[in-house]
């Protein structure tokens, strides 16, 4: 847990004013709204760090979203420019090019959404008179075991909260103007109908403590690391080969 979480939120503020002194010093940042404490945190931080005109939160359910209205709200109470793009179209239009649901493995068809939205984003971002830089709102613990759509959430151009847990991402988002009922809403992917910690059968609180301490029941620390080492692939630089290595 964080000892000042209000001064870790000042200087993550300071942090993105530096990434974009560096990297696009007029450029918006654009960000996905999910309705969940990420998203709506890194949305609190980016208008802080750099105002309301260079902040654009981009709303794309698919179909009906039973919980679109929490990003609704969200960008009701920061006051975010918000675009609401249904990504239902782009979806169907994917499975029916790759041959159908029957066609497509359950992860497959889990992840489809989420690069669709990355590259929705991405799209937009490219599309504005001044550019913009993706947010990627992934948190330490999600990052630790994988839990994240490569090249779909797991994507984007800065990312305010990877080395931050669960517990302090929830310390930050308390001291920012998020409504509380968004920064203490029960983690969903909103993709496979379960809870986060439904899913992986743990709580995050005990994912947390044992990042922090290595202290886990021993069947939990097994499934923990298994999943860490499974998906280590989505954390670590692309592999390339070197010509010049061992030449």
């Amino acid at each position: 847990m964080l000892d000042n979480p209000q001064e870790t939120k000042r200087r993550l503020v300071e942090w993105i004013k530096d990434y974009f002194r560096q990297n696009g010093p007029e450029c918006t940042a654009v960000i996905g709204i999910s309705g969940g404490k990420d998203s709506s945190i890194c949305a609190a931080l980016c208008l802080e760090a750099l105002g309301p005109e260079r902040v654009l939160g981009v709303l794309m359910p698919n179909g009906e979203q039973p919980d679109i209205e929490d990003s609704r709200s969200l960008v009701k109470a920061l006051g975010l420019k918000a675009i609401e793009i249904n990504i239902e179209q782009g979806y169907r239009g994917m499975l029916a090019a790759l041959g159908g649901k029957e066609r497509l493995g359950k992860d497959a068809l889990i992840n489809l959404p989420p690069r669709l939205r990355m590259a929705t984003l991405y799209a937009i971002a490219q599309s504005l008179p001044k550019g913009g830089r993706v947010v990627n709102t992934c948190n330490r613990s999600e990052d630790y075991i994988g839990y994240s759509t490569k090249f779909g959430d797991a994507a984007g151009d800065f990312s305010p909260l990877s080395n931050l847990l669960v517990s302090e991402v929830r310390q930050i988002g308390k001291c920012t103007n998020v409504p509380l009922i968004l920064v203490e809403k029960t983690p969903s992917d909103g993709l496979c109908g379960q809870t986060d910690e439904e899913k992986i059968g743990f709580s995050y609180e005990t994912l947390d403590r044992y990042i922090l301490t290595g202290e886990a029941p021993a069947e939990t620390k097994a499934k923990i690391d298994r999943m860490h080492e499974r998906n280590l692939h989505k954390l670590l630089p692309m592999p390339s080969f070197d010509p010049n290595e061992n030449a």
